[in-house]
């Protein structure tokens, strides 16, 4: 066996061209690993952990190449197929002789150049301010994919669009369906009268996918955050979204999805929802409140809908006089679905330890681990700096995957899976082996290890809702489309188990 392990010092490459690279370089024949990414502290964690042994001096603006590989010869190919892959992304295509034109340098001058009334940024969070108040400057709306940008900076950013009469949603905004436009992570859903208001990413694709399911259509979809109806933002951008609607001929009715807010904020909305005369009923989790699925059945019950039978299908009981492990452990990509898992779970688990905990003394270490019950959500903001988000790049959690496999206080393996514009092309089958993997071996150390996956989805998505479910199932998990129904039956599976 040959490892290889070489900084490139200040070669930056963005993390999804470069988790493109790996996987090449992966291919090559007689490479048994390989990683190409910038040397983010996130990065060199998992390099390290993988048993390579990235210099200290490693920098979040060098480039790591590491591989490992079965002979000397091995290595040379892999290494060739590193400089290739990273040729092809630094190679420009052929402008085909034309008149050459000189690309803006600057948000504000590409705005200037034509009728955008939009801007999506997606930089990293300390360059991401400035870009904002750019947009802003220059009358855009701005959708702000990125992370990792300060409350103050997002207060600051949110009052100045409001002096501007234009919406920031974000930061941290994985999801937007505007006029029948998707943007981010977005799945292909009918179009109608409802319009979502979200401080909530996966949980207003959840929704999206509930109520087309439901054969109700949506007319836009504004995220607006997951700080914003926290108390320090107030609901600046949540206002401002339920304005917009109100105004907005093709919306009908409004539903509001968030994760747990400030009550007093919540409050305040409400009041302010009230004043413009909008319809808007809550599908806003937190103890004691409706899950997401809950509130969704009861806002078309409101609209005179049927509720329907959401699809599920539940996999074959595992094999008799087997053990069981105690404990349920949810890897999420998804933040808002780790969230109402937890809650839903911890009604009968009660704390649950996770690096989003809802109580602070249950927080994570930085291995993430504990023997008892764990959430964690692999798209937090800690787990991205560096990195693609896990509904694009599941490395991280493809490897716990395989860790909870060997753990034999793992009773129940709960995970997500997030379809739509955006996200992994085709992400079922890669799933599906690591699922099929962890239950083999599992298996043959004589224990049993259910897994059950929360699908948010449409058959309409590019990934095809209905076959990934069918892969699933065939690797031997459980598939629901409702996140609650998700948690209850792998709380259900723990249950019978002990």
């Amino acid at each position: 066996m040959t490892t290889h392990v070489e900084l490139r010092r200040g070669a930056y490459h963005d993390s999804v061209s470069l988790m493109q690279v790996s996987r090449t370089v992966a291919a090559t024949p007689g490479v048994t690993a390989a990683q190409v990414a910038m040397a983010t502290e996130l990065n060199v964690d998992v390099l390290r952990s993988m048993g390579f042994d990235v210099p200290a001096e490693a920098g979040a603006n060098d480039l790591v190449v590491a591989l490992r590989t079965e002979s000397d010869d091995a290595l040379e190919a892999g290494l060739a197929a590193v400089a290739a892959a990273l040729a092809d992304l630094r190679a420009t295509k052929d402008t085909g002789g034309g008149e050459e034109v000189v690309p803006p340098r600057t948000l504000g001058s590409a705005a200037a150049r034509g009728g955008a009334t939009l801007a999506v940024i997606s930089v990293p969070g300390q360059h991401a301010v400035t870009e904002a108040f750019d947009a802003i400057a220059s009358g855009l709306s701005v959708m702000l994919f990125s992370d990792n940008v300060s409350v103050d900076d997002e207060v600051r950013l949110k009052d100045a669009a409001a002096e501007a009469d234009v919406l920031v949603m974000g930061p941290d905004c994985g999801t937007a369906h505007i006029g029948g436009v998707a943007l981010g992570f977005a799945n292909v859903v009918r179009s109608g009268s409802v319009g979502v208001v979200a401080a909530s990413g996966t949980g207003a694709q959840q929704v999206m996918c509930l109520l087309d399911a439901a054969g109700v259509g949506i007319s836009h979809v504004l995220g607006v955050g997951g700080r914003d109806l926290k108390e320090v933002v107030g609901g600046r951008s949540t206002k401002q979204a339920l304005r917009a609607l109100a105004d907005d001929p093709a919306t009908e009715s409004v539903l509001l999805v968030s994760k747990p807010p400030a009550d007093a904020v919540l409050a305040d909305v409400d009041a302010y929802a009230s004043s413009l005369g909008l319809s808007v009923h809550w599908a806003v989790l937190g103890a004691g409140r409706p899950d997401l699925t809950a509130a969704v059945e009861a806002f078309l019950g409101a609209q005179g809908h049927d509720v329907p039978a959401w699809p599920a299908t539940v996999a074959p009981a595992e094999p008799e006089g087997i053990a069981h492990g105690p404990a349920l452990r949810g890897l999420f990509c998804g933040g808002t679905l780790a969230d109402e898992a937890m809650t839903v779970a911890e009604a009968e688990l009660g704390g649950i330890r996770s690096n989003i905990a809802h109580d602070p003394s249950l927080d994570l270490g930085p291995d993430l681990r504990d023997d008892g019950h764990v959430v964690i959500d692999f798209g937090d903001d800690g787990m991205t700096r560096g990195r693609a988000h896990p509904m694009i790049d599941p490395t991280l959690r493809m490897e716990r995957i395989a860790a909870e496999a060997a753990d034999p206080t793992c009773g129940v393996l709960l995970l997500d899976l997030v379809l739509g514009h955006g996200a992994h092309a085709d992400p079922a089958d890669e799933l599906a082996e690591a699922i099929r993997s962890a239950r083999e071996t599992a298996h043959a150390d004589r224990r049993a290890l259910p897994v059950v996956v929360s699908l948010t989805g449409t058959d309409a998505d590019p990934q095809d809702r209905r076959r990934c479910a069918e892969v699933l199932a065939a690797a031997g998990a459980s598939v629901f489309l409702s996140n609650g129904a998700a948690t209850r039956h792998a709380l259900e599976l723990l249950r019978s188990g002990r």
